[in-house]
Formats: structure tokens, sequence, C-alpha cells
């Protein structure tokens, strides 16, 4: 069943690509004129908050057109950005260390987006006996694989004494991940985002968190041919600015107004929405900054885990695919 699931998220992210790369082809062919004739195809995940987030800041009114494409994980847009589907891509740190294990990536981190990390969680079904994550040993788990669930779940293991090679491991898109534990195929999920909200809406409990164990460091990957022109620089800083703008504005006194509109996108009571939001912010405010030494090596450190983990077959340097070329259009547009 799990290997069946995989091949249709695959079967279904290739019919998604050539839409998307049409995108990605205006992008590609835009000269550096102005950024007026900039077409962004940008990516986006679980739903398509950032676009939300600038439309009720009405920051949506960009001199440049932004095409968004939808997908359940960051993995997913880092290899769109390697297909050449996408030119600008929105993960965790940890989807850039695997599109770039092969050598020869063809995009660079160009910036970081401080967020939150709630809603990070290993949950288990409604009736589940398993109270914690030592209660996982010998159980089929369920993870987003090459994605902050794959990280966090290693971390959380470790912390209790547990070898990853303890639990079977199921690799799982969110989606197939949640009805597989709704329907009995794994004993628990470690996912993020939309996918854990549901869950809880269905009766899962937690038994795990990584609101401890990540960074907050949410990285912007650019394909190389977009930081090529200056005009799609500046295109691409100016869209990250203006989100770090449109949190700003919603902390700002709206954040019940905008919980209207994350409780249609994602199904849950406006209260629950408002909440969530609230302590997200709290927790730590929705914010980009450039590429620093520090950012390089938070990542190098989840690197070296996975590294540690088997994951990937050898030390990776992370700096090698990072690139201070937004820093100051992104300076400037903040």
């Amino acid at each position: 069943m799990f290997r069946r699931t995989l091949l249709t998220s695959t079967a279904a992210l290739a019919l998604l690509l050539p839409l998307a790369t049409a995108c990605g082809g205006d992008a590609e062919a835009e000269s550096s004129s102005g950024v007026s004739s900039v077409t962004l195809a940008v990516g986006a995940t679980g739903w398509k908050n950032e676009e939300a987030v600038l439309k009720f800041a009405h920051l949506d009114d960009t001199p440049y057109k932004v095409k968004w494409s939808l997908f359940q994980g960051g993995d997913q847009q880092l290899q769109a950005v390697r297909a050449g589907a996408l030119g600008l891509a929105s993960s965790s740190e940890i989807p850039p260390i695997f599109a770039a294990a092969d050598g020869k990536p063809n995009f660079e981190v160009v910036a970081v987006q401080r967020g939150t990390t709630l809603n990070q969680e290993v949950i288990v079904p409604k009736g589940s006996k398993v109270t914690d994550i030592a209660g996982l040993k010998g159980k089929k788990v369920g993870y987003v694989q090459n994605t902050t669930a794959h990280y966090f779940l290693y971390e959380l293991l470790k912390r209790e004494g547990l070898e990853w090679s303890d639990i079977d491991a199921k690799p799982l898109l969110p989606n197939d991940g949640l009805a597989a534990l709704n329907g009995g195929g794994i004993d628990a999920f470690a996912s993020y985002g939309t996918s854990v909200i549901t869950a809880h809406q269905q009766g899962a409990r937690t038994v795990g968190s990584g609101k401890d164990v990540l960074s907050g460091n949410f990285l912007w990957s650019a394909r190389e041919s977009v930081l090529k022109s200056p005009a799609q620089r500046a295109a691409a800083a100016d869209l990250i600015a203006r989100i770090t703008k449109a949190y700003a504005y919603i902390r700002d006194g709206r954040e019940h107004e905008f919980a209207k509109v994350v409780a249609k996108a994602t199904h849950q009571p406006v209260a629950q929405a408002e909440k969530d939001f609230r302590d997200a912010q709290a927790q730590r405010p929705t914010q980009a900054r450039t590429v620093g030494d520090d950012t390089i090596a938070s990542q190098q450190k989840v690197a070296d885990a996975f590294t540690e983990l088997g994951a990937l077959k050898g030390k990776l340097d992370v700096k090698s695919f990072w690139s201070r070329a937004l820093d100051t259009d992104l300076e400037k547009a903040l």
C-alpha cells in the first residue's frame, strides 16, 4: 500500500509539472529590462498561505507577475526547481540538502524566513495506547521523507535512546499519511501544518513535537536562471519582503479577520485558527532576513544528522549551495 501511494503521489507531481514548467519557462525567458517584464513561478506548501497573506494585506499588486503552484511538501518544490518548473521555492532547511546531494544543484538558497515550529508533531490516532515517543518502538510510523518531519522524528527517537531501525518507518506524503493513520495502516505519523490540524480534528493525539527541535529557519531557494537576471532578482527580493510586511500588517490588530481566511482554507473553526496564528506569531514572528553564517551553520547541523542517519551517503558541505546574491536587493526591499 505504501509503495502504491508513493507512486500515485509521484504521478500527481508529474502531471502538475507541465503547468508549472510553463510558468518557470516564462521566468527564464525574461530579460533584465525591468521587473514589469518578469513572471515568477513560486511554490507553496499545504495551502497557498503566502498568496493569501499578500492579498489580505493588499500587497498582492506586484509590478511583476506571480504564478503560484501548490505542493504537498518543500521536497516536491525543490524537485520542481531542479526540473525547471519553479523559479522560487520555500521550504524548511531539509529539502535543499537532498536536492543538492548529487553535487549538481541548479539552485541556491538566497534568503531565510524565520517562522513558527508549531504544528510539527508526531501524532497517533484516536484510541491509540501509545502515549510517548518511547512507545513507538516496533510500531509502523509514517513520516514525510526529506522534510522537517523526517528530521524531528529522528531526533526525538535519539532522545529516547532509540535507533531509526527500532521503528518500522514508512515514507508518506501528508495526505497519504493522514489516510493511512485513519485507516490503521500506520500506528503514528510525523508530519506538519494542515495535515496535523486535520488529524487533531479527527481525534488524533500528540506524542512528540518538533517545536524545540527545529531551528525555525525556513529557506527561499532560487533557480540559478533567476539569479542571473537583475530584474528577476529584484522581483524575488520584493516578493519575499512583501510577505514579511504582510505578516506585520496582520499582527497589527488584524489577527481575527485573517483567521477567517485561514479557517476557510483549512476547514477549522475561526477561533482555533486565530489561536493557532497568535500562538505561532508569539513563538516566532514570521519575517525574512538575509543569509548569515549562523543560518548556514544551522543547516549544516541538520545535514550532518542525515549523514549520521544514513539518509545521505557522505558529509555534505551546505555552504556550496548558499548565495548572497539576493542580499542587497532584499535589504533594500525590507
